[in-house]
């Protein structure tokens, strides 16, 4: 099987040096020597302009040498991780140049990118004239852009934004979501998730969040060292994929990000995270960063920083939340607009952030959120309650078997996945265990009834396992 896997690396340019200096030395670090250390991993990696610019040297020095023998495969992105699709057209090809510019001064030669990572793969037809004019030759998005459904595309086919020249990948949320939720610690135990899905002609894609290997899961960094140097698998370039298959197809996909659920799309709330219709917080925070992008000859640095996506993420309050990020990001934005309407949505912004907290809204828009994805599956057996003890029969086996091979992490997913189905709280974290579940039940009848459950869950689940602080 053929496997493209891209990472992506990203800090606020306003991070906290003691934070940036923790992720780096359990994360970007331990990425890059392992990398240094195995000359034969290759990955594609996206790495924003404003974290290469406070790196530790020996990071990017790492990260020179190994791009330099031909191991990884960079692709350009927007330097201070703004949303592309809030954007005009022309501050889309600024922010794009400003991260190419930056990176190729800082990272040398071997910086020559031809494919493109939109910030939370946030894509809208409107970045596609900015990247053609730009001469990328492919971008890479999550799978529910397809057609706005999961499970969409095929496995052997190279797909093209229709009407041009540019490829497009989609980044598959099965097998990405499997390894950083760490339900697999071994390279067999991958293998054994993926063997039905895949065969030895078609191609896997996968997106992840780089900080998930050693930041945000303590020691996965070895299960990506391991995947990376696998003979089991192929590892190519996404710029070599195209020259592995002949089929190809022309797509228009939806505006969506690597977030949104179906359910979000046929809603058209696809950017909720960042632009909640019912977010009053986010509504002010929208005016502010409209009404600075119409300052002439403004603060750059300002600006810049203010247009990044972080502050909107850390409002939305379902369930993240930063009374720091909101305020540090309408503070730089007010600093480029300095005028009395700017300094009022300012006040306005903070006074409702803290009344949000005080009064307990917090609590309640987070509680809203799980239980828009709550599905009790003893609801659902209720006719046939032999399913739900054949069910939970074997998710407690799965989970002795887990804990039997040290698989900590999988044995407690089974563990939180049968408390919750006993208590009608069907939430699961990272991977959804009844999808995991459904490939190792023999039984035809439970299958079924796993496949519908599987279904209605994937309408409502989002495309990222966690997201967590930094």
């Amino acid at each position: 099987m053929l496997w493209s896997n891209f990472l992506h690396i990203y800090q606020p340019a306003n991070q906290i040096p003691e934070i940036l200096e923790r992720v780096t030395s359990e994360c970007y670090w331990p990425l890059v020597k392992s990398l240094l250390d195995n000359s034969k991993a290759r990955i594609t990696l996206n790495i924003n302009a404003a974290l290469t610019e406070r790196l530790a040297k020996k990071v990017v020095d790492g990260l020179k040498t190994v791009a330099s023998r031909g191991q990884i495969e960079f692709t350009d992105s927007a330097k201070y991780h703004t949303l592309l699709p809030f954007l005009p057209e022309k501050e889309i090809e600024r922010q794009v140049r400003l991260n190419r510019e930056t990176n190729r001064r800082l990272l040398g030669e071997s910086y020559c990118p031809k494919g493109f990572f939109p910030p939370e793969m946030a894509y809208s037809p409107k970045i596609i004239p900015v990247l053609t004019k730009l001469g990328y030759e492919w971008l890479i998005i999550d799978e529910i852009a397809f057609n706005g459904k999961l499970n969409q595309i095929n496995k052997n086919t190279i797909y093209k934004i229709k009407g041009t020249s540019l490829k497009v990948f989609f980044r598959e949320r099965g097998p990405s979501n499997l390894i950083m939720s760490a339900m697999v610690r071994r390279e067999k135990d991958l293998k054994y998730y993926l063997k039905e899905e895949y065969g030895k002609k078609d191609y896997m894609v996968t997106g992840m969040d780089g900080e998930t290997f050693g930041h945000h899961r303590p020691g996965l960094q070895t299960l990506l060292t391991e995947l990376l140097v696998s003979k089991e698998f192929d590892h190519l370039f996404f710029s070599e994929l195209p020259t592995q298959f002949k089929a190809e197809e022309e797509v228009l996909p939806v505006v969506s990000t690597w977030a949104s659920s179906q359910k979000d799309i046929e809603d058209g709330r696809q950017f909720i995270s960042w632009n909640d219709p019912a977010n009053e917080i986010h509504k002010m925070q929208w005016e502010l960063f409209n009404m600075a992008l119409k300052v002439e000859n403004p603060d750059r640095e300002l600006l810049d920083k203010g247009l990044a996506s972080d502050q909107f993420f850390w409002a939305s309050a379902k369930p993240w939340w930063s009374l720091e990020e909101i305020e540090r990001g309408a503070w730089n934005l007010l600093e480029v607009i300095k005028n009395d309407k700017a300094y009022d949505l300012y006040l306005k912004i903070l006074a409702t952030a803290f009344s949000w907290q005080r009064t307990g809204r917090i609590r309640e828009l987070s509680h809203q959120m799980k239980e828009e994805a709550r599905i009790p599956f003893n609801d659902k057996t209720r006719h046939e309650p032999w399913i739900y003890k054949a069910f939970l029969d074997l998710m407690k086996n799965l989970e002795e078997k887990a804990a039997q091979k040290a698989n900590y992490e999988e044995a407690i997913l089974w563990r939180d996945a049968i408390w919750k189905l006993e208590t009608k709280n069907d939430i699961f974290d990272a991977v959804h265990a009844v999808d995991l579940l459904r490939r190792q039940v023999p039984d035809t009848k439970i299958r079924e009834v796993l496949d519908q459950y599987t279904a209605e869950y994937k309408k409502i689940v989002s495309g990222q396992p966690e997201q967590r602080s930094i």
